[in-house]
């Protein structure tokens, strides 16, 4: 294989990759020493980097990937960002106030405390990075449990969970639990 084939063949694999991709792969794909594909990897990210391109080729996990050049991250950001609404739903609020006051706390935790499915809300707070699985519960099935992440601290201007307001200050007092109950029962009771 001449040196522009090999590089086209890096390119190529490299381009339809969704993880790094290693030179020992590439070179069992190319029938090549695992040296040449590396070296010419290398060089191909030297070249990205005279022209400068607006991609680099990234040595990461021990293989080759494209990314965005780290100069040009702010471009990058305001498309990725472009239409995603940065604002939470109350579902949102209320499930990754569940997380915070609660954590670790699982799924199911969170959906008897709603009282409502709460998959898509903590799939989009995982996305958004504000909560994180933390670990296993050891019960039946080891459901997965939730905590918040140093993002979540960030945005709401804390430094630890320890800042967090007292949920007592947001509960009603006994006399609201008494009126609601007198409110709720059967006329005649």
């Amino acid at each position: 294989m001449h040196d522009d084939e090999l590089a086209r063949a890096i390119e190529a694999v490299v381009m339809v990759a969704l993880e790094p991709v290693s030179p020992g792969l590439m070179a069992e794909l190319f029938e090549e020493p695992v040296e040449r594909v590396d070296a010419a990897a290398a060089e191909l990210a030297r070249t990205y980097e005279r022209d400068r391109r607006g991609f680099v080729l990234a040595r990461v996990a021990g293989g080759w990937r494209f990314q965005s050049h780290p100069e040009l991250v702010a471009y990058v950001e305001r498309f990725a960002n472009r239409d995603v609404s940065h604002r939470l739903s109350t579902a949102a609020l209320e499930t990754l106030a569940i997380v915070a006051y609660r954590q670790p706390v699982s799924r199911a935790q969170i959906a008897a405390l709603r009282g409502v499915n709460v998959d898509g809300v903590v799939r989009l707070l995982e996305q958004r990075g504000y909560i994180q699985a933390v670990g296993r519960a050891d019960g039946p099935g080891q459901p997965v449990l939730f905590g918040t992440t140093e993002l979540f601290l960030e945005r709401l201007g804390l430094d630890s969970l320890a800042e967090l307001p007292p949920i007592e200050d947001y509960l009603p007092g006994p006399e609201a639990v008494v009126e609601l109950e007198e409110r709720l029962r059967p006329p005649g009771d």
